[in-house]
């Protein structure tokens, strides 16, 4: 037996036919007799709202934020519990205590935000199944039960909890408390067809974080760094007199020394508690979580003790996968800030932002994100979930929302990168998995969104119909239109559609479905071909001459050989020219460093990853940041918010640069889905001397870890049972590939020094270390010059080309720029 077919109800209490917002949680409780002779109890428990169970005063296992957030018109999560160690024979007491969470709560930013997006009071539904020798028993929600309120006087996702232990109803939940002045509870109406076991992993309180620092504000109020920027909670142990009222409100950041809750929008995100003036006390809000760094807490506590106050981190309770370590502190920072930033976005689903009053399971973000997260944890169980609902509200819809659960209800045709994630995600998970029963059970969706893309194509195969995204937050977009970025809407629209009708061909070739393959690989190179009749020269230069441009025309297949070496030149020459200046936004960024490197220019995509200067991926990190930014400047350079007012300080998306650390760096990458084939090709480069890389597969682990020493190179490469690798032996001087199988293999080799080719576009300080030019460029400069220490550019801009460099300087003419060029040339 199990819940369905219990005779169990989803019951609410009469007093709340209509949840308003700061109503009190609702607190449930019912008493029933267990004989001696029980052999053992299941537990089956769901609400609409955040549930916490209890049975005899214990709380029932380890999850928060039960039941997570689903599509619930379609698919409500049931957990189930073994709950046989918590009863006894003769009365005993289930209680669960019921908040609004994601069910009645608000939800959405401004402007498009409301309550009851999925009921109009919170509900409780749970059976307690009791097996005996001679039959079984069920316990099940329905009149039998009754309603109160207690000590938590209001639950917000966005705006936090209210507790007042003065009104804690001691008991509750324990046989023998006197209920008469509860109240009744009624049957809410709700199709329990929706009731389903989950397969994502349930949240939980992962850790906890110590303070770092605790001090006394301008404004009388105490702040506490914890060091990191999570999703969770605060925990305080306080002591006060009766009455008195300690506030705590969550910020991401400092703004001369003071909180600025300005990335936080209209969520007040502020947990309150009113002390019963018993003694030690302890306060943990467990129907709310914020994204924070800092907690502001107001009241008259004095002094916090450093042991009285910790963040608790919560999120999906996933298994780590993933590693990765080099020689530089910035950039292995850079990479613990893309961890953190997965960390603090998936609370049970992923979402754009953990802080603000949004949290929603944008489409577009995990598309770019999907092969990063895929490599660091075991996102399995939770994006199967997800993908599940993106299918159910795509059939009821009749398109892909831009966020599932789908609560915006905004644009209804199909976008870019964002609604396409119905077909690359499936793909992403089967090729980290090899599971074919993820591409079974999301075809259908898969299917259904490409023929709705093929039907929006003009004759050519063009995608110029319907609302795009585009490059959203190309830096040099305006600030608050940030779709309006340098790269042709339509343009990113069409490369994103072949990729995808390739993805849906590939699934459908490896499903068995030949008809559907081929159809679909058909449309694959019409979209193709009519991208580059549009926007591709014969030689290879894109007609949009941006970054994004040509990162997607290269990394998607879509220039042919001949293009190929142009288009990657050009690419180079943009990043170049700018200095490693970051010109992406969502579209484009996880894909530029890739398109560089396929096109032999490894050391522009170094360039790019190492430039600390805003915009950069180690600008945040040069400013203390430990998660990823939504804006590449969501800090500006004097400290404060940047003004846009969309500006999340935990962002994953622009952290998709850590797949290029992984494959490239690390140099390790599947060769077929699963990890059955890999190759091994690191390519070492930005000053780098040694980086490590460890993946946990399904069928074990790979270790990849080079180091350059004093003799050369020494590379070590574990492969797990079942796995062949391909090794390409980086920097060796007969550029030596080597077929290995499971174990530990070693290469230790000189290092094949290539001579460097200088002209005016190399950074400064390849120019610098060679002393002989470097005199001879300083003689030059102090000629045409005079006024100028050339030795200045080195601290002003190692990295920048020095043609770069040259450009603050009009007056150096075009007669110097030719001697520079001639004595860089060589004889």
């Amino acid at each position: 037996m199990s819940y369905r077919g219990s005779g169990a109800v989803m019951i609410g209490a009469c007093a709340f036919p209509l949840s308003r917002e700061g109503d009190p949680a609702v607190y449930f409780r019912r008493e029933f007799e267990v004989t001696p002779d029980l052999a053992s109890a299941t537990l089956w428990v769901t609400a609409l709202g955040i549930v916490e169970p209890y049975l005899n005063g214990v709380r029932v296992g380890d999850e928060v934020l039960e039941p997570g957030w689903t599509s619930y018109r379609h698919r409500l999560l049931v957990r189930s519990h073994d709950v046989t160690a918590l009863l006894h024979p003769g009365a005993n007491a289930f209680g669960a205590i019921v908040g609004e969470g994601w069910a009645t709560g608000r939800l959405g930013y401004e402007g498009i935000a409301r309550r009851h997006h999925f009921a109009d009071r919170v509900a409780l539904f749970a059976v307690i199944e009791l097996r005996y020798p001679g039959g079984t028993e069920v316990v099940v929600t329905d009149r039998q039960f009754r309603a109160g309120a207690g000590s938590i006087r209001a639950t917000s996702i966005y705006d936090g909890v209210t507790t007042d232990a003065r009104r804690e109803a001691g008991g509750w939940n324990r046989p023998g408390f006197d209920d008469e002045r509860w109240g009744a509870v009624e049957p809410v109406e709700w199709d329990l067809a929706t009731l389903v076991d989950p397969v994502a992993p349930p949240i939980r309180r992962i850790e906890e974080l110590a303070p770092i620092e605790i001090r006394p504000s301008a404004r009388g109020t105490t702040i506490v760094d914890f060091g990191q920027n999570i999703a969770g909670w605060v925990r305080l142990r306080l002591t006060g007199p009766r009455g008195h009222e300690v506030t705590v409100r969550h910020a991401e950041v400092l703004v001369d020394g003071l909180p600025d809750y300005t990335t936080l929008r209209p969520a007040r995100a502020t947990d309150t508690y009113v002390l019963a003036g018993t003694g030690a006390e302890e306060f943990e809000p467990r129907f709310t979580f914020h994204g924070f760094r800092y907690a502001e807490i107001t009241g008259p506590l004095g002094a916090v003790p450093p042991d009285d106050v910790r963040a608790v981190v919560v999120h999906s309770d996933m298994e780590r996968t993933g590693w990765f370590e080099c020689s530089n502190p910035l950039v292995n920072r850079l990479h613990e800030n893309v961890v953190w930033s997965m960390r603090g976005n998936f609370v049970g689903l992923p979402t754009d932002c953990p802080q603000r009053d949004e949290r929603l399971g944008y489409t577009g973000d995990i598309n770019a994100f999907a092969p990063t997260a895929t490599f660091l944890y075991d996102v399995s169980g939770a994006l199967r979930s997800w993908l599940a609902d993106l299918a159910t509200e795509q059939q009821a819809l009749g398109y892909v929302p831009y966020v599932v659960p789908d609560v915006q209800h905004t644009y209804k045709s199909p976008t870019a990168l964002w609604s396409d994630t119905a077909v690359s995600l499936p793909w992403a998970l089967y090729w980290e998995y090899g599971d074919l029963d993820i591409l079974r059970r999301s075809y259908d969706s898969m299917a259904a969104f490409t023929r709705s893309v093929e039907a929006l194509l003009d004759p050519s195969g063009l995608w110029r119909e319907g609302f795009q995204f585009g490059d959203w937050l190309d830096p040099d977009a305006p600030l608050t239109r940030p779709r309006e970025g340098k790269t042709d809407a339509h343009l990113v629209a069409t490369a994103y559609f072949a990729k995808v009708a390739r993805e849906m061909a590939a699934a459908a070739d490896a499903l068995g479905r030949v008809d559907d393959a081929r159809r679909f690989a058909a449309l694959a190179g019409r979209v193709r071909e009519a991208f580059r009749a549009e926007y591709v020269t014969a030689n290879g230069r894109i007609t949009n001459e941006s970054a994004t441009a040509y990162a997607l025309a290269i990394h998607f297949d879509l220039v042919d050989d001949v293009q190929l070496a142009t288009a990657g030149r050009r690419l180079a020459e943009i990043v170049r020219r700018d200095g490693g200046r970051i010109a992406t936004g969502f579209a484009g960024t996880p894909h530029v460093a890739h398109a560089l490197t396929k096109t032999g220019h490894t050391d522009e995509a170094y360039l790019l990853l190492l430039r600390e200067e805003a915009p950069s991926f180690l600008y945040a990190v040069t400013r203390g940041a430990t998660t990823i930014w939504e804006r590449w400047d969501a800090i500006l350079p004097d400290g404060t918010v940047n003004p846009s007012g969309m500006t999340s300080l935990n962002h994953y998306a622009l952290g998709a640069i850590a797949n290029w650390l992984h494959t490239v760096v690390g140099g390790l990458r599947p060769t077929e889905p699963g990890y059955r084939t890999v190759r091994i090709a690191p390519r070492p480069g930005g000053g780098l001397t040694f980086a490590r890389t460890a993946h946990e597969t399904r069928r074990g682990r790979l270790e990849v870890e080079w180091r350059v020493t004093d003799d050369g190179m020494e590379l070590v490469v574990v492969v797990p049972a079942g796995t062949e690798a391909t090794v390409e032996l980086p920097l060796h001087p007969t550029d030596e590939v080597s077929q290995v199988g499971p174990g530990t293999h070693r290469w230790t080799y000189p290092v094949h020094t290539r001579p460097v080719e200088l002209t005016l576009d190399s950074p400064v300080d390849v120019l610098a270390a060679d002393a002989v030019v470097w005199a001879a460029i300083t003689t030059i400069l102090r000629r045409h010059l005079p006024e100028v220490c050339p030795d200045t550019f080195v601290e002003r801009g190692a990295a920048l080309p020095l043609s770069t460099v040259l450009n603050d300087y009009s007056a150096l003419s075009a007669a110097a720029r030719r001697e520079l060029a001639d004595v860089l040339s060589g004889p």
